[in-house]
């Protein structure tokens, strides 16, 4: 039994001051995010029946290929960024949140890496 307050007990337990930059890098990509998924969409649609080498083609196009970029780095920010929150609000013991979300975020960038790669390596024609 404690003859603390409730007050006195969460005194200093207080906001971290993260958690706004974390929900404004979310809400910034999420509006990056639509934009890009609406031009891939409509890339999409417009190359039905389109062979691998008209795909190589278009991919070289500098927009396309930076586009891409962009829509792959967006999405993988975004997905981690997701699944951290996910993680933080469900995973209750420390060590292994920490590790669930260091796995995350190596994860993404990794996949990221290897996405944007992927892109580079068609556009200069590799």
């Amino acid at each position: 039994m404690s003859l603390r307050t409730p007050l006195g007990r969460v005194r200093g337990l207080g906001s971290a001051k993260d958690g706004v930059a974390h929900w404004w890098a979310q809400r910034i990509t999420a509006v990056a995010l639509l934009p890009l998924l609406l031009w891939f969409a409509a890339a999409l649609a417009a190359s039905a029946g389109m062979d691998h080498a008209a795909a190589k083609e278009w991919l070289s196009n500098p927009v396309s290929a930076i586009l891409m970029i962009l829509l792959i780095a967006a999405g993988f920010h975004h997905a981690q960024l997701g699944l951290q929150v996910v993680i933080e609000d469900y995973v209750h013991t420390e060590w292994l949140k920490i590790t669930s979300i260091m796995a995350v975020k190596l994860a993404a960038v990794a996949l990221a890496v290897a996405g944007v790669f992927s892109v580079l390596k068609i556009a200069f024609g590799g």
